[in-house]
């Protein structure tokens, strides 16, 4: 690979998408990042509208490549480019128009709950598939909101135009990855090709964990008999070519579920490496090698990665709903911030919360407690308590799950983890990694280049493209330093704060009712 050539990576978030060009090795050359609006129509709905995601990324990458040539490269340098998005969220078009059903129905909604307990209790289906577990050991995931294919039975129970479509054999159904490559390679008046990567698949329920393909027993399941699915790939394969817009013509050779991308990213390729990306949710990736490994504390298993050719690698995972959104919330919803990174100035104004403990489960909580029912809930406020104080609580909030997960991580993987490697927006402010080397009481490595999510993409990209021949190649690759947090306080405080925290997250549960039937009793009255 010459000097002036490099790869790209659009990197497709929850809250923002972003266009990053690197080089060679792993070097930042420049990049372009816009918000995109949330749609929060009901209490817990989430969504967002399938051509804002598809625009942000146009625009994202027209106005990256204009301050490439700037820097005196036009858009031919450019090699390839991988594709990271968020995972669970659903989409689905009509595959004879390519137009969107409905908007796409976010990961961290959670209006599936009854459609959760419909599908746990089957009376035609034998036992072994009653229950939110009764699937795991094909997917490696239990039944929740969470995943693609309950969101998929939830549209086609209560969308006329999706169940119509269905029955007519032209509902297209993809997660964020599928509706980026089908329609950067050409949608349907250009024959977009039809693909997701094993590590998106692997969040939609309906892939067999262990054969990477389309599983017949969790499509039946969820009554999917006659759904159109796209082809499952590796993470690393040329797709197809980009058939508009500057990147005309340029490969699509890499794809990854952002959390499985940020692993790559960081380079967590060993057996018992793990990362934590601290973006919109939180979520924690442990390399477990060859072979799933199935947890019993509540963690997911899924597919790490796999580059073309190879056997692929398997992770654990703990995910927390709620981390650069909580942060989001302060400053959009209650005003405490007006910029998300004065956060930081804010919290290292108070040596500690005085007692106050916010639960950040605004639609539940994820790993490892699994509690739809679970809504905010801010403890031990007292008058002393000011906005520094729960701006703390805030960044403790993450740090807390964090320890939750990897408390049950190191029982399930068997081996305790010694090093955490962290990225992510969250993990910008120096006074949240140092909770959490406090909480965990593990060193917490942070890269000084923390686009990991995208590297990964470029890495996969550029495996396929021959940029690199393999992982060994990779070494060079964000080595440019990293800052390292260390536990600064004693055993009896870590214990005695953790100890709190597990009294205040028992006070979250059981409120999901109570908030809806608020809001039922508000709508009553409009």
């Amino acid at each position: 690979m010459t000097g002036n050539q490099f790869i790209g990576a659009i990197d497709q978030g929850t809250t923002s998408t972003r266009f990053v060009i690197f080089d060679h090795e792993g070097k930042l050359i420049t990049y372009h990042q816009m918000e995109f609006e949330q749609h929060y129509v009901q209490p817990g709905w989430v969504e967002h509208d399938p051509y804002d995601i598809l625009a942000s990324v146009d625009t994202c990458i027209e106005h990256a490549v204009r301050k490439l040539s700037l820097l005196g490269h036009d858009a031919s340098s450019i090699q390839c480019v991988g594709i990271t998005s968020q995972r669970e969220t659903t989409i689905v078009w009509d595959s004879e128009t390519g137009q969107p059903l409905y908007p796409a129905i976010v990961w961290s909604d959670n209006r599936t709950s009854h459609t959760v307990q419909a599908l746990a209790s089957q009376p035609h289906l034998p036992k072994d598939l009653q229950g939110t577990e009764a699937l795991r050991s094909i997917c490696g995931l239990p039944l929740a909101n969470y995943f693609s294919a309950v969101k998929l039975r939830w549209l086609l129970d209560n969308i006329p135009e999706v169940k119509e479509a269905y029955e007519n054999n032209r509902l297209q159904f993809g997660t964020v990855d599928t509706w980026l490559i089908y329609n950067l390679t050409g949608g349907v008046e250009k024959g977009g090709v039809l693909v997701t990567d094993v590590t998106n698949a692997s969040r939609t329920m309906l892939m067999d964990i262990h054969t990477l393909q389309w599983s017949d027993k969790a499509i039946n399941f969820f009554g999917f008999q006659d759904l159109r699915l796209a082809k499952i790939v590796p993470s690393s394969r040329v797709y197809g070519n980009f058939t508009g817009g500057s990147l005309q013509g340029i490969p699509i050779s890499g794809c990854l579920g952002d959390q499985q991308s940020a692993l790559v990213g960081q380079k967590c390729f060993q057996i018992g490496e793990a990362k934590n990306t601290y973006g919109t949710g939180c979520f924690m990736l442990f390399n477990t090698g060859p072979k799933p490994v199935f947890s019993s504390n509540g963690l997911l298993s899924t597919v790490g990665y796999q580059f073309e050719g190879q056997e692929p690698t398997y992770a654990l995972e703990g995910s927390i709903a709620v981390a650069g959104s909580s942060i989001q919330w302060l400053r959009d919803n209650l005003s405490i911030i007006h910029q998300a990174n004065e956060i930081n100035e804010l919290a290292a104004k108070v040596p500690s919360t005085a007692g106050v403990y916010f639960v950040t489960a605004f639609s539940g909580l994820f790993a490892p407690y699994w509690r739809d029912d679970a809504r905010g809930t801010i403890c031990g406020l007292t008058q002393f308590t000011t906005r520094e104080h729960i701006a703390r609580a805030t960044l403790e909030a993450v740090c807390y799950q964090t320890k939750a997960i990897l408390e049950v991580m190191n029982k399930d993987a068997g081996q305790p983890l010694r090093a955490l490697k962290v990225d992510g927006g969250v993990s910008n402010s120096d006074v949240c990694m140092q909770i959490q080397a406090d909480i965990l009481n593990i060193e917490v490595e942070r890269p000084q280049m923390r686009e990991s999510t995208a590297l990964g993409a470029a890495i996969a990209a550029g495996l396929a493209m021959g940029v690199w021949n393999n992982i060994d190649d990779l070494k060079n690759v964000n080595n440019d330093g990293r800052t390292v947090f260390k536990s600064q306080i004693s055993d009896r405080r870590r214990r005695k704060l953790y100890n709190g925290w597990k009294e205040a997250i028992t006070r979250s549960f059981g409120w999901a009712d109570v908030v809806a039937n608020e809001a039922e009793s508000l709508n009553e009255h409009l």
